[in-house]
């Protein structure tokens, strides 16, 4: 049997355009493309903070298509050893945990053994009894008992009332801040017990409101899976993904030097129960902030949730549940509020379960992008319509707000519209 030359041609031609498959548009389109003389103006940018002294360093990937299309390092890793940046540095997540919590959490709901409804006092039962803290106009704090449970949905999108003892001046607020919920070295169980002892801020499902609620998850995972946090994020994620440099504490002592360090004068204020000590073992493992990893790692992480959950060959989440957590779950019709000082994710923001997700287009940034950032520098954003995500790596706590916003604005400029 022959081929004919146009059919070989048409087999080329498709194998060739097989990379930009997931990017094809409702109109037969291939989405937006970069420049390449405006994508010089990303590195310029970020090379430029590193020469003017306001971050020691970083790293920048752009991926799109599954091809990176910028992939660069800048600076050093560490000022004092004068060690460069590399593309196996180790990076403080912080708060860049907690998408990886929340994709564990919804392997569990995909396996059937969590639901999203399911009032999270079925696993942990001290949250049966707990009491919602009403601030009085004489200046007290009273007790009211909930409206209805917490449920597992409440804990992924930040509505269960369980708020951070660390920002903003409420009743609630102090009383998180003064209750040692850090003090020794508590395991996952013993940390989410101290919780449940505290009032909430406000009744489940009413308030966005950014604290503890991935901790909590955390132990959560833990009694519907049998296993530490650890230990289920190990065996069903991170292991699979080869996310190799991805846990709680750099326990391997000749990859420690790899540790990305602020500049000396650039450490937040409140570093919280020694998760600033990138290789100091501890019982809680924080979901919500307590990882570390590379720039490798968290890229696939995010491609396989770009791909809608999947990865070389290997289903990690139903394609319908990426896209419920991609999705606004605050919006409109939900009942509820944003504060507007402590309303994390931007005025055209929502949020879905894990991320912050843009509701409404404010070009050239695009509505459904989703994304989320830690307190140590480090950002991702993902943005399906054009099938490309961004991941950047810094430890710059003071410049982190500025140049994710600047950063992201020169990304999307380089863009073709």
């Amino acid at each position: 049997m022959t081929l004919s030359w146009r059919f070989v041609v048409w087999l080329v031609a498709c194998a060739a355009l097989l990379p930009f498959a997931t990017a094809v548009q409702a109109d037969g389109t291939l989405g937006r493309q970069f420049e390449p003389q405006k994508l010089q103006r990303v590195t310029d940018y970020l090379r430029n903070e590193v020469a003017t002294g306001k971050i020691p360093g970083a790293i920048l990937l752009i991926q799109q298509h599954g091809k990176s299309v910028i992939y660069e390092r800048f600076g050093l890793r560490n000022v004092k050893t004068q060690q460069p940046m590399t593309g196996d540095t180790i990076f403080r997540l912080y708060s860049m945990s907690k998408p990886i919590t929340s994709v564990a959490a919804m392997l569990l709901v995909d396996d059937g053994r969590l639901a999203l409804d399911d009032p999270i006092a079925k696993y942990i039962p001290a949250f049966a009894n707990v009491k919602v803290g009403v601030e009085q106009p004489d200046g007290k704090l009273t007790l009211a008992p909930l409206a209805r449970p917490i449920t597992v949905r409440d804990l992924l999108r930040h509505t269960s009332g369980i708020t951070y003892g660390f920002y903003g001046d409420s009743l609630v607020r102090k009383l998180y801040a003064l209750a040692g919920l850090f003090d020794g070295d508590p395991d996952n169980a013993q940390f989410v017990d101290r919780l449940a002892r505290l009032p909430l801020a406000e009744q489940p499902a009413t308030l966005w409101d950014y604290g503890h609620s991935t901790d909590v998850l955390g132990r959560v995972i833990e009694v519907a899976s049998g296993q530490s946090l650890y230990q289920f994020e190990k065996e069903r994620l991170l292991d699979p993904l080869d996310m190799r440099d991805t846990a709680f504490f750099v326990a391997d002592e000749t990859k420690r030097p790899l540790i990305a360090e602020a500049l000396p004068d650039d450490w937040f204020d409140r570093p919280v129960a020694g998760i600033k000590e990138a290789t100091a073992p501890r019982r809680w493992e924080s979901g919500g902030a307590g990882m570390v990893g590379t720039i490798r790692d968290y890229a696939r992480f995010a491609q396989m949730l770009l791909n809608g959950g999947e990865l070389d060959g290997r289903r990690y989440l139903k394609r319908e549940t990426v896209a419920l957590m991609a999705s606004d779950q605050i919006g409109e019709g939900s009942g509820i509020k944003r504060d507007p000082e402590f309303y994390f994710p931007s005025s055209d923001s929502g949020f879905g379960l894990g991320f912050a997700v843009r509701t409404a287009a404010r070009p050239p940034l695009p509505a459904g992008e989703y994304r989320w950032d830690g307190v140590g520098g480090t950002f991702f954003f993902i943005d399906p319509a054009d099938d490309m995500f961004v991941i950047c790596m810094m430890q710059s706590p003071s410049q982190r707000g500025r140049i994710q916003t600047e950063l992201k604005q020169l990304v999307y400029e380089a863009m073709e519209r």
